[in-house]
């Protein structure tokens, strides 16, 4: 009987040191690994970190840019005309098309506003550094949430491309004299690599962070 105990008691000892092994090299292993990611996420920032912006671009006059726009995803460029409010939005052609990977194609979302009126005109624009194409022109209900305002189940108009030639020259002729055309491009283009130089060191600081917080396997 105590031989059966202590070779019991050997094996149960047996096992505790295999499982204390095991997890003394997970967590070493993991260690390891969590610090092989950290040195690269930090060289990979400090890299970042020195790379020289583009050179300081204002906006054509009378734009001005939107207070805090560098931090959110609403528009970057605001200006009156008469009664009327314009906002522009922008983002890069590739986050919608990904073939689309040349950095001097621009997608802009042109917002035009009345007060009193429920809804407002919306241009949803390719822009270019010698010109700018209209995908859609639409009217919103400016009190819509943003998931309602995308909604397939929404009639948006006609596509573009099937209106006769007059109107669609006439809706460019309409937000060119509004300021919208290739103008807006040198500065929306910069302030783009701005904003993304900006993401990306925010990415880099905020999943270090991350990972420097994990506890032990």
């Amino acid at each position: 009987m105590w031989r059966k105990l202590s070779v019991g008691f050997a094996l149960l000892t047996q096992q505790q040191l295999c499982r204390r092994h095991s997890t003394a090299t997970a967590t070493a292993t993991a260690t390891a690994v969590n610090s092989m990611l950290l040195r690269s996420l930090k060289e990979h920032y400090l890299e970042v970190s020195i790379m020289s912006p583009p050179p300081k671009v204002n906006p054509p006059s009378p734009f001005t840019v939107v207070k805090g726009a560098l931090d959110g995803t609403g528009p970057v460029l605001r200006r009156s005309y008469g009664d009327e409010e314009i906002s522009i939005a922008v983002m890069r052609l590739a986050n919608i098309i990904p073939d689309a990977d040349d950095i001097n194609q621009l997608f802009i979302h042109v917002d035009v506003s009345k007060p009193n009126e429920k809804e407002s005109l919306i241009f949803l624009c390719a822009l270019y550094p010698d010109a700018l194409g209209i995908h859609s022109v639409s009217m919103r209900r400016m009190a819509e949430p943003s998931a309602l305002r995308s909604s397939a189940l929404r009639y948006n108009g006609p596509r573009f491309e099937d209106l006769d030639e007059g109107m669609r020259d006439a809706f460019h002729s309409y937000i060119e004299e509004r300021g919208v055309g290739d103008s807006l491009f040198p500065f929306l283009q910069a302030w783009l690599y701005v904003k993304d130089h900006r993401n990306l060191m925010r990415w880099f600081k905020s999943v270090g962070s991350f990972v420097k917080e994990t506890k032990s396997v």
